[in-house]
């Protein structure tokens, strides 16, 4: 118990104790002015804070479109079509691929010379800057999420499906209830549980683990058009002179982040005491 003790001090405890504690200073890493609650006033009355926020926002548009995409691969894998074996490698292939190589993919897909303009290019189309118009640039991002995540989510969908009796089913089928029906009286009542799971989790990603994506899609820009709070982290922590103000930006996060685990937790006590 020591050794994992000491690990889970030195490696998570120890970090978030410093993080808490370089928020309240105005610090270059060399030097250190206590500040108290500057810091987190800053942030709160920082126009850039709020625009970062209301970015994180618009991500959350992903999260029903992936889970609607994993839904639907979830229920053909189920249901078994022809090729389901294949298709069930297939969609999970992007899972293997690293944030990184699924940021350049879509860059330079959508880039000025890439895939997506040369495509346009064959009806007459004049190629677009993606990526200098700001609503364009959160949709291809949103677009790469949706692409990154629904595999994954489709098997944990899939996994819920499989635990149904099948009997059920069978029930439902000679009592004369149709595919929609089995779909929407049975089926979905019985992964309820599965798809709460799926959107916390997916909520929790775009709010903490969309750096990679931003960093080598956009770099935040333009402006601060496709900026997320964990990226807004990187830029006051590493791009500033301040580490104090990344520092309070990640602990907000942390206890928001926080936050949503513990809503997550209730939503799986509810469902067990049904």
């Amino acid at each position: 118990m020591l050794p994992a003790f000491l690990v889970v001090v030195g490696f998570m405890a120890f970090p978030v104790a410093f993080a808490v504690f370089i928020s309240f200073t105005r610090t270059n890493g060399l030097r250190y002015e206590w500040r108290w609650f500057d810091n987190y006033i800053a942030l709160l009355n920082d126009p850039i804070v709020a625009q970062v926020f209301l970015n994180n926002l618009t991500f959350l548009i992903s999260v029903p479109l992936v889970i609607f995409a994993a839904l639907i691969v979830s229920v053909l894998l189920f249901e078994r079509v022809r090729g389901w074996k294949y298709f069930r490698v297939i969609f999970f292939l992007p899972n293997v691929l690293s944030v990184a190589v699924i940021g350049i993919m879509f860059r330079n897909a959508f880039g000025y010379y890439g895939g997506v303009n040369q495509a346009l290019g064959l009806f007459g189309i004049e190629p677009i800057q993606f990526f200098t118009n700001g609503t364009t640039a959160i949709a291809i991002i949103i677009l790469a999420l949706v692409w990154a995540g629904f595999g994954y989510q489709s098997l944990l969908l899939l996994a819920g499906l499989t635990a149904i009796n099948p009997a059920v089913f069978e029930a439902a089928a000679i009592d004369g209830a149709g595919w929609w029906k089995r779909l929407w009286y049975i089926t979905l009542p019985n992964i309820r549980r599965v798809l709460g799971f799926v959107f916390i989790i997916n909520v929790i990603y775009t709010f903490s683990s969309l750096f990679g994506f931003i960093y080598v899609m956009t770099a935040g820009g333009p402006g601060f058009d496709t900026t997320t709070i964990d990226y807004l982290v990187y830029l006051r922590a590493f791009s500033s002179t301040n580490l104090g103000s990344g520092a309070a930006l990640a602990v907000i996060l942390f206890l928001f982040i926080g936050i949503l685990t513990l809503i997550q937790n209730r939503v799986f006590k509810l469902g067990e005491e049904d």
